[in-house]
């Protein structure tokens, strides 16, 4: 993977995980800074896939869009229920 390409995902990661504690500060809402979270989460792995597009990248992108839509749409349906 390019050196680059590495750097990028670990500091998205990063940033990552200080987006979510600060939108968890702001909103006191963990399913929103969650969702923060798991967004940077994504645009890291798919960094990472752009540098290595091995079939092992690409199923552990796979795996983190489809976890992240997954928990996305268990936090939209505990957001309706009453």
């Amino acid at each position: 993977m390019n050196a680059w390409l590495q750097a990028a995902a670990v500091l998205l990661t990063g940033a990552g995980l200080v987006s979510a504690a600060a939108a968890y500060r702001i909103t006191r809402d963990a399913r929103r800074a969650l969702g923060v979270l798991l967004d940077f989460l994504t645009a890291a792995g798919l960094l990472r896939l752009a540098g290595d597009p091995a079939w092992d990248g690409i199923l552990t992108a796979a795996a983190v869009i489809a976890l992240r839509r997954l928990i996305g749409s268990g936090l939209a349906l505990s957001r309706a229920a009453p």
